[in-house]
């Protein structure tokens, strides 16, 4: 959620407005990119340190934590729904003013892209911003995969959440591989808030809540600890709210599907499609 807001700043400093050139308009998307994912990786970095790293520390109960992660959840999208009042305090105004007034309304983003049809497939339409999402959420997804699987750190972040302390045992520095996890997650967050932004158009202060409930059930349902299974587990839930639309149910009963499904998968299959047990899986 606050990387989508530093997207769309970035934009606004920027100048951004629709119809331009495919270049200049790649060229600020890139801008935008970088800014949300570094917004999102301090903010992730930030949460580590506050409302984490006491409870590894103490060993505290994974139910601990997240409540712990639900309670920061709610702080930072707070925060960001008190920016004008913030903003009266510092005395900030300038080309961002409209956007810090516009506390707890939706804050318009400036897609530079031309939204054109490129593609039918089986008499569906497929734009740009849509084909942009799908490329690079792919593309994103094998990556972290390849990451997690083949890299020094990844293999580093697998056995500490497998056994922390024969990871430490092995000269695994766990505090240094729990904050790099934390940073690139939030790198990560940041590339898809500006994905969402590039489809929906919009972003809000408390945006990011209900999609990280989205992203938790994705990952339950796949399977926790499996990046192969976060995926079906996305997959799963985005056909399920497609499919409850298309057979006549209105859209506003989307999240009301999703978590029905949620309840579903728990009560019959809490392991997920691909996972293991939730009582033994760390993430």
């Amino acid at each position: 959620m606050w990387g989508s807001f530093g997207a769309v700043w970035a934009m606004t400093l920027l100048g951004a407005h629709a119809g331009m050139g495919w270049p200049a308009a790649i060229g600020l998307l890139l801008v935008a990119l970088v800014a949300a994912m570094l917004v999102s990786g301090g903010v992730a970095l930030v949460v580590e340190r506050v409302a984490y790293r006491r409870l590894r520390e103490k060993n505290a109960p994974p139910l601990v934590a997240l409540i712990s992660a639900i309670g920061a959840s709610f702080m930072l999208s707070e925060i960001m729904g008190l920016r004008d009042r913030i903003a009266g305090w510092l005395n900030l105004d300038g080309v961002l003013a409209p956007y810090v007034r516009q506390a707890r309304e939706n804050t318009a983003f400036v897609n530079p892209l031309p939204n054109v049809q490129v593609l039918e497939v089986a008499g569906f339409q497929i734009r740009s911003n849509q084909l942009i999402v799908l490329v690079a959420a792919i593309v994103m997804m094998i990556a972290l995969d390849q990451f997690v699987r083949r890299s020094r750190l990844g293999r580093g972040v697998r056995a500490v959440s497998q056994n922390p302390e024969a990871a430490a045992l092995m000269g695994v520095n766990q505090k240094r591989v729990v904050q790099l996890t934390f940073f690139i997650g939030g790198l990560m967050a940041g590339a898809a808030a500006l994905l969402y932004l590039v489809h929906i158009g919009v972003t809000r202060y408390n945006v990011g809540f209900i999609l990280g409930i989205k992203a938790f059930t994705a990952a339950v349902l796949g399977g926790i600890g499996n990046i192969r299974g976060a995926l079906v587990g996305g997959l799963v839930l985005g056909l399920a709210e497609n499919y409850a639309t298309f057979f006549g149910l209105a859209s506003s009963w989307k999240d009301v599907v999703s978590f029905l499904l949620l309840i579903v998968v728990l009560l019959f299959r809490p392991t997920g499609i691909l996972g293991e047990s939730l009582g033994k899986a760390r993430a």
